[in-house]
């Protein structure tokens, strides 16, 4: 059975006879169909009855069903009502907009809006190199999406996006203080999307795209970042090549290997995988072949794709062909970033000696990390319930912190070779081991890092 998660947690609330012993009963219950009890709270007291709250995680909504079936069945036992704690935690949504300024009196008001608001609006027309320093844009990004490829949902529109849109703007404010706004168009057209994102951007310091389906992201990203004066950051390109060449510096320092030596091999030749590609060419890797569904990507293949060509331009340089088990043979590094259950665990056995493999499909991995850790000397994975989890978070907060506070126009190549340094420096040497070659998301010393790096200073 598949790890329980509090992405799946629920709180039952049951109705059950007044014995104390019913509630070692339940718990054991719901133990012996692989359920974790999280809390147990008695609701109500009498004579008659207890009313009990029993939160509990599952590995996923059957098994969830399956814990309340099994509470159900306990002697004395009646389930009242269940509640999903995930779903209650987004209801009504999880940002809102506050107020920086005191708004208590006239005076307060007469400053914050009509008539004092006019003499600022006048002075950034006379002065429009202060919109940043005077208003919310030097502090804000746009988290934008056309709904096309949520997590591993796929394409499921704009209003579906919503919520994983307000968990990254969430996620902006936790990690790096920045004012996030989540951006969902009704649009999956490139000259729309680049249309309506020109013309939002006066109000933001920074363009967060994010879940927009390959290859339309790459085009969306050129002309954005052809036409605006401020950073335009694809985060599940960059975001995500940032936190695996981090990952993969300290792997590397594990089995004592250098980026320069090493054979890779990338599953996925989409955003995610072309990105990760780029980071790695400019971190000095120099054999990286690329899997698709119909093997190796080579220059000169019949019926590539435009992006896929470009791809291939730069990758594969001894022209190797072949599935993903032929083209593993012998590599230093797997990084997948493609489907689940592709991989093989003794396919691993063919790498060379101490590979790395990097697993990183949501929720569901290439390989088992657990079968994976049989034959590699580092495993990593998207999953939170296995170590070295490759996280975006530990990039874009610090990236786009970097960013707003220079008054960047621009992010280059060289800036996310450093913001993957900064992270990778984020472990010490006395600290760094197979299970631990990438800091937690809570280490508040990674976006700081990443933001000096980002602006190209050692010590702020």
């Amino acid at each position: 059975m598949a790890a329980t998660t509090s992405s799946y947690s629920i709180t039952m609330r049951l109705h059950t006879h007044p014995d104390h012993g019913v509630v070692g009963s339940v718990a054991t219950a719901i133990s012996q169909v692989g359920g974790i009890v999280t809390a147990i709270d008695v609701a109500d007291s009498r004579h008659d009855r207890l009313v009990l709250d029993v939160t509990c995680s599952a590995s996923d909504a059957d098994h969830a069903e399956q814990l309340v079936a099994a509470a159900d069945e306990v002697s004395g036992v009646e389930v009242h009502k269940v509640s999903d704690r995930t779903f209650l935690l987004h209801i009504g949504g999880k940002i809102e907009v506050t107020s920086k300024v005191p708004l208590k009196n006239r005076d307060d008001l007469s400053m914050a809006y009509t008539p004092g608001v006019g003499r600022v609006s006048a002075a950034l027309a006379h002065n429009p190199d202060d919109v940043s320093r005077l208003t919310v844009k030097g502090n804000s990004v746009a988290v934008v999406t056309d709904g096309s490829a949520v997590l591993g949902l796929g394409n499921i529109g704009p209003g579906a996006a919503l919520p994983v849109m307000e968990g990254k703007a969430a996620l902006f404010k936790r990690f790096a203080d920045i004012d996030a706004w989540p951006i969902c168009l009704a649009s999956q057209d490139v000259d729309e999307i680049v249309k309506a994102v020109e013309m939002i951007a006066p109000g933001f310091g920074g363009i967060n795209l994010e879940d927009i389906a390959a290859p339309r992201c790459f085009e969306v990203e050129r002309r954005l970042r052809e036409s605006l004066d401020i950073p335009v950051f694809h985060d599940d390109q960059h975001g995500t090549a940032i936190v695996v060449v981090a990952a993969l510096t300290n792997a590397l320092r594990v089995v004592g290997k250098q980026m320069t030596d090493v054979r890779v091999v990338v599953s996925g030749g989409g955003a995610a995988g072309t990105a990760i590609v780029t980071l790695l060419l400019a971190a000095g890797v120099s054999d990286v072949v690329v899997v698709d569904r119909e093997g190796a990507i080579c220059a000169g293949d019949a019926g590539l794709s435009e992006a896929h060509r470009l791809l291939s331009e730069q990758t594969n340089p001894r022209r190797v062909r072949g599935d993903l088990r032929t083209v593993l043979s012998g590599a230093d590094v797997f990084i997948g970033v493609s489907a689940p259950r592709i991989l093989q665990p003794e396919w691993i056995k063919d790498m060379a000696e101490d590979p790395v493999v990097f697993a990183l499909a949501n929720p569901d991995p290439e390989v088992d990390p657990a079968e994976a850790e049989k034959y590699a000397a580092v495993v990593a994975s998207g999953r939170s319930d296995y170590p070295n989890q490759i996280n975006n978070v530990l990039a874009f907060p610090g990236v786009f912190r970097g960013l707003l506070d220079a008054r960047a126009s621009d992010i280059t190549v060289d800036m996310l070779l450093r913001a993957a340094k900064a992270i990778a420096s984020t472990i010490h040497d006395d600290e760094v081991n197979p299970n631990f070659i990438i800091p937690t998301v809570f280490n508040t010393e990674v976006p700081k890092a990443v933001a000096r790096a980002i602006r190209g200073v050692d010590h702020d």
